[in-house]
């Protein structure tokens, strides 16, 4: 076969595109990851830190491709990383990471942050600023998105699209871009979801144009659009027709008595024949000038930032979270200046081995659902009382205890919502 110079114009320079990438942080969690990574101490002092496991999950494409996972219930946890502090004026920035909730997550986060300048990593926690925070959030029936949160001019903005987030108990990968002309993409498993501006799709910056509060709609606007026909004649006669009329097919009874019951009427009916107040058809209206609106002007508040998307030194990648039910699972966490790169590797990585693990989950959802069949509540009923006394006061403490975690959960689910 000869060659193809096309073709290997074409493979060298998708080549050099991915060897000219700058990888600014890149984990996949392989051994030694405990060196880079720091547990904070935030919560520790009120026992409700939660504990990181190093794992590859109950359902795995690959066993030896482990990531970070929660691994107790009502917990708070912190953990940060910190690499070459990054600026990406004149350049692309691309945050990616794979999450996976294992415990079918009914409240709680699934997002990672990027933080700038110094960073007291033991004691990182939910106070800590931040610069982006990005990733899936789950809680209850109505939060189901995907948070992209920017710092700008000492305030957190939140996205104003709503972009929705898996929810299933899978792996998936989420993928952030930020590019020199203030555009951005969201991606979910190399599939773009959403994009736009930071002009228009976070409240960063005044509006460009404002409608002109001293316009005023002209005296002589015809904004309706229908007007009553002024050709329609109430027909002759038709204020005449009764609302009501005596029922036909009504009887005098036998036993009525003129005398002792007074005259017999017969009862009214609806006069089918009665149409309501007369009212002239609509039709078009030939002036109809459309509904009037205020026209645009400059917003003199306005001031461009040719920067509005420059986070001038990130330098800490962080995972910032409460959870009710712990199981939640990271990975391959990246952060680039190329697309492309981050497109590749997220192929190299959860694209490798997303039908293996989906395969392993429905494996083990079978044999859950296998282990429940074979339940038989019948076993129990041979128990001596003992036995029902021991398990009340067991019942009443796990009651006391779940009170207490309730609580606990209450308050933070009204912190969740403040995000």
């Amino acid at each position: 076969m000869e060659n193809n110079p096309s073709f290997l114009s074409l493979l060298l320079l998708s080549l050099f595109a991915i060897s000219s990438a700058t990888v600014i942080f890149e984990e996949r969690f392989d051994d030694g990851w405990e060196k880079r990574w720091v547990k904070s101490d935030w919560k520790k002092d009120d026992n409700t830190a939660g504990e990181w496991n190093y794992t590859s999950g109950k359902w795995t494409g690959d066993a030896n491709d482990r990531g970070i996972q929660t691994s107790e219930d009502y917990r708070f946890y912190a953990i940060s990383a910190q690499f070459p502090e990054f600026n990406n004026k004149d350049k692309t920035l691309v945050f990616q990471f794979s999450v996976k909730h294992e415990q079918k997550l009914d409240c709680g986060g699934g997002y990672m942050k990027l933080l700038s300048g110094e960073v007291d990593q033991k004691k990182f926690g939910g106070d800590t600023p931040y610069s982006i925070m990005f990733g899936p959030d789950i809680c209850g029936y109505s939060t189901k998105k995907v948070h992209a949160i920017l710092h700008y001019n000492d305030s957190n903005h939140l996205i104003k699209k709503e972009v929705p987030c898996e929810t299933d108990q899978l792996s998936h990968v989420y993928t952030f871009i930020i590019r020199p002309d203030a555009t951005y993409s969201i991606l979910i498993d190399n599939v773009e979801k959403k994009s736009g501006s930071l002009y228009t799709d976070w409240d960063l910056l005044p509006p460009k144009t404002i409608k002109d509060p001293e316009a005023k709609k002209p005296d002589d606007w015809d904004d309706k659009e229908y007007i009553s026909d002024p050709e329609d004649k109430k027909p002759e006669g038709y204020d005449d027709i009764p609302k009501e009329i005596p029922d036909p097919d009504a009887k005098k009874p036998e036993d009525w008595d003129d005398e002792e019951d007074g005259e017999w009427t017969a009862p009214t009916i609806a006069n089918p024949e009665y149409k309501g107040p007369w009212k002239a058809k609509k039709i078009k209206n030939p002036n109809y000038q459309g509904k009037w609106k205020a026209p645009m002007i400059d917003n003199p508040d306005f001031k461009d930032d040719p920067d509005l998307y420059v986070f001038p030194n990130l330098k800490y990648v962080g995972i910032e979270l409460w959870q009710v039910k712990s199981g939640t699972l990271f990975d391959n966490v990246l952060i680039t200046d190329d697309p492309e790169y981050a497109l590749k590797f997220a192929d190299e990585t959860w694209g490798k081995n997303k039908d293996a693990e989906k395969a392993a989950f429905e494996e083990s959802e079978k044999k859950r659902e296998e282990e429940e069949s074979k339940d038989d509540p019948a076993d129990t009923d041979g128990e001596d009382d003992d036995d029902d006394d021991a398990d009340a006061e067991d019942d009443a403490e796990a009651d006391d205890e779940s009170e207490t975690k309730s609580s606990t959960a209450e308050d933070s689910i009204e912190a969740h919502d403040e995000l």
